[in-house]
C-alpha cells in the first residue's frame, strides 16, 4: 500500500504542476479576447485564427485542469443522501463512483479521442473557417486532459482505500479553512461594507 500511496503522491504532483501552469492560459485567453474585441471595435477588423485561439485556450483550461480540479475536490457534488451516512460509508460510495463511473467514462473518452486526434494530425486537418487554425493541437488536448483525469481518479481511489485502512487522511478534506466560494462571498461582503462606509463618510 505504501508503494501505491507513493504513486498517488507522484500523480498528484503532476496534476498540481499542470493545474498551476494552466492558470496562465486563463490570463492569455483574457488578453486574446480583449485584444480581439478592441481591434474589432476600433479598426473593424476580425480574424478567425485569433477567435479560434480563444476557444483553444478555454478548451485547454477546461481539459487540462480536470485532474487538478479533482485533486482539489472542486468538482460539483450533490451529496443530498450521502451526507447523512457515516464517513466510512461516504468513502465506500466514493470508491464505487470512481470505479464504476469516473474511470470507465474518462478512460473511454481518452481511448476514443486518440484516433480522433491522429486523423486530424495525419491529414493536417484545417479549420473550415477562412484563415482558421489547424485542428490537431486542439484535439490532442482531449486525450491528454482525460489521461490526467484518469490518473487523478486512480490517485483518489488509492487515497480512499488508504483512508479506510487508516494510512492517510480523507482525500475529500482538501480545504484548510474556507472554500474558494466562501472566500469570494466574504470578499464581496467586505467590498460592500467598504462602499457603504465610504458613502456614509461622504454624507
Amino acid at each position: 500500500m505504501n508503494a501505491l500511496l507513493a504513486l498517488s503522491r507522484a500523480i498528484d504532483a503532476i496534476n498540481r504542476r499542470v493545474g498551476q501552469a494552466v492558470t496562465w492560459l486563463i490570463l492569455l485567453a483574457v488578453l486574446v479576447s480583449a485584444t480581439n474585441a478592441t481591434v474589432r471595435k476600433v479598426f473593424n477588423v476580425s480574424s478567425n485564427a485569433w477567435l479560434e485561439l480563444q476557444w483553444y485556450l478555454f478548451g485547454g483550461v477546461f481539459l487540462l485542469a480536470a485532474g487538478y480540479t479533482l485533486l482539489k475536490n472542486e468538482h460539483v457534488r450533490v451529496d443530498v443522501l450521502a451526507s447523512h451516512f457515516s464517513r466510512r460509508t461516504q468513502i465506500w460510495i466514493e470508491i464505487f463512483g470512481v470505479l464504476f463511473f469516473l474511470l470507465p467514462m474518462a478512460g473511454l473518452i481518452m481511448w476514443l479521442s486518440w484516433p480522433f486526434f491522429m486523423d486530424a494530425f495525419v491529414n493536417l486537418e484545417q479549420s473550415s473557417n477562412a484563415g482558421g487554425l489547424i485542428r490537431w493541437p486542439a484535439k490532442i488536448l482531449i486525450p491528454i486532459g482525460f489521461a490526467l483525469l484518469v490518473a487523478a481518479g486512480l490517485s483518489h481511489l488509492i487515497k480512499c482505500i488508504g483512508c479506510l485502512g487508516g494510512l492517510c487522511p480523507d482525500p475529500r478534506d482538501t480545504h484548510i479553512g474556507k472554500s474558494a466560494e466562501e472566500e469570494l462571498a466574504d470578499e464581496i461582503a467586505r467590498d460592500a461594507e467598504q462602499r457603504e462606509a465610504a458613502s456614509h463618510e461622504e454624507r
